[in-house]
C-alpha cells in the first residue's frame, strides 16, 4: 500500500530536500517507490488547513501520514510499520494517552492551570519519541506500545485515507498550529475509530511546544468551545 507523507515547511523546495530532517529522511527512503511526498513549501498557512487539503488530494487508496518537517525518520521499514499498525488501529501515532480528561491541554498533560503544565501519570501514557538535533536522538519513553489511546501526539499521525473519508473525519482548518492534533483525535473517536500507538522510530528535533503563548491560549479557548459538550 502506498504511503503519502504530508508535511508543511517554511523552507524552499531546494532547502527542504537538502537541509531539513524530513527531507533528508525521505531522500534516504527513496529506495521505496511506494512512499510519496506531498509537501507545502514556503508555507505560512496553518497545519489544519494544509493537512485537510492534502488529504483531500491524496490517492483514495493510500495511507496518509502527517509529519512535522523537523522529524528524522530513523526507521527504514517506515512504510511497513505504518501498514502493520493500520491493520490493528484506524489511526496510529508514535506517542499517546490511554485516557482523556475534561479540559485536557495536550495529549500528555492534564492540568492547564499549572505552570509548567502537569504531566499525566505515566501509567496512562504510551509510546516513545527520540529528540535531538541529529537522527537517533535520546529516547523519551512514555509507556508500552502498541496500545489503544484516546489522544495521539501530532508529531506523526497516520491513517488510511479511505477509512477517514467514509467516516467524514478530517482536520479543522481553524486550528492552525495548536490543537489540530487534539481536535483530529477527538473527531476520529467521535466517529467510532480506534486510535493506537505503534512502534515507529523517529527523532523530533524540536523540544517543548509553545504552551502558554497567546496563540496557544487562543487555540485552547477555541478547542474548549468546540468540544465542551
Amino acid at each position: 500500500m502506498k504511503v503519502e507523507v504530508i508535511s508543511a515547511t517554511r523552507l524552499s523546495p531546494e532547502d527542504f530536500w537538502a537541509k531539513s530532517a524530513l527531507g533528508t529522511s525521505l531522500r534516504r527512503l527513496s529506495y521505496d517507490r511506494e512512499i510519496l511526498a506531498r509537501i507545502a513549501f514556503s508555507n505560512s498557512r496553518g497545519l489544519g488547513q494544509i493537512y485537510r487539503d492534502a488529504m483531500a488530494a491524496a490517492d483514495p487508496d493510500c495511507v496518509v501520514a502527517m509529519i512535522h518537517d523537523d522529524v528524522w525518520i530513523d526507521d527504514y521499514f517506515f512504510r511497513e510499520r505504518l501498514v502493520e499498525g493500520l491493520a490493528a488501529y484506524d489511526v496510529i501515532g508514535v506517542a499517546g494517552n490511554h485516557r482523556r480528561v475534561p479540559g485536557q491541554p495536550a495529549w500528555a498533560f492534564v492540568d492547564a492551570t499549572s505552570d509548567p503544565l502537569r504531566w499525566d501519570d505515566k501509567a496512562n501514557l504510551s509510546g516513545a519519541v527520540a529528540h535531538g538535533r541529529y537522527p537517533f536522538g535520546a529516547i523519551a519513553y512514555f509507556g508500552r506500545a502498541p496500545a489503544e489511546c484516546e489522544l495521539l501526539d501530532g508529531v506523526l499521525l497516520a491513517a488510511q485515507k479511505s477509512v477517514l473519508a467514509v467516516n467524514h473525519v478530517s482536520f479543522d482548518p481553524r486550528f492552525e498550529f495548536h490543537f489540530y492534533d487534539m481536535d483530529f483525535c477527538r473527531s476520529a473517536r467521535q466517529a467510532g475509530l480506534r486510535l493506537g500507538t505503534w512502534p515507529v522510530c523517529v527523532t523530533h528535533q524540536s523540544g517543548g511546544g509553545a504552551f502558554g503563548t497567546a496563540p496557544w491560549k487562543d487555540a485552547y479557548r477555541l478547542y474548549l468551545e468546540k468540544w465542551q459538550s
